[in-house]
């Protein structure tokens, strides 16, 4: 059994990494396990929420686009894709992925799919956070000679 926090982290890697590097690694694998749909993919919408100042009362900023999947596969495990936009390929992929991470191929699939995404996406972060430093204005303030 997987800890939750780490279902949690590919889950969100799955979701935030771009559907053709999914589908490039997914596809690397050559895996094509048996499995049926519990719910077939389906766009929809969630409500996203915000916080005045990141810390004030929340409000509904707007409704996003998903997609959202649920697959079993033939050894029973279940899997989930919610994914941004309306890509169901991508949704399936997701739960495809997930329903594998619970299986005896978690090892092959984290080292094909999950961590070069992770490893992707943090690289991705690390760029931008690199272009907002360097515009970066330090302020300071000089006493003023007058008494």
């Amino acid at each position: 059994m997987t800890e939750p926090s780490e279902r949690q982290a590919w889950m969100s890697t799955l979701a935030k990494a771009p559907a053709a590097d999914l589908a490039r690694l997914w596809d690397g694998l050559g895996l094509a396990p048996e499995h049926e749909m519990l719910r077939a993919p389906e766009v929809g919408a969630v409500m996203v929420r915000g916080r005045t100042g990141a810390t004030g009362a929340p409000f509904n900023l707007g409704e996003m686009t998903v997609t959202r999947c649920s697959l079993r596969l033939g050894c029973g495990a279940v899997g989930h894709g919610y994914v941004q936009g309306r890509d169901k390929a991508h949704a399936t992929t997701a739960a495809l992925v997930d329903a594998l991470m619970q299986t005896d191929k978690a090892d092959r699939v984290r080292e094909g799919v999950v961590t070069p995404l992770t490893e992707a996406l943090a690289a991705a972060q690390a760029t931008r956070r690199a272009k907002a430093a360097a515009t970066r204005v330090e302020f300071f303030t000089m006493q003023r000679g007058e008494d």
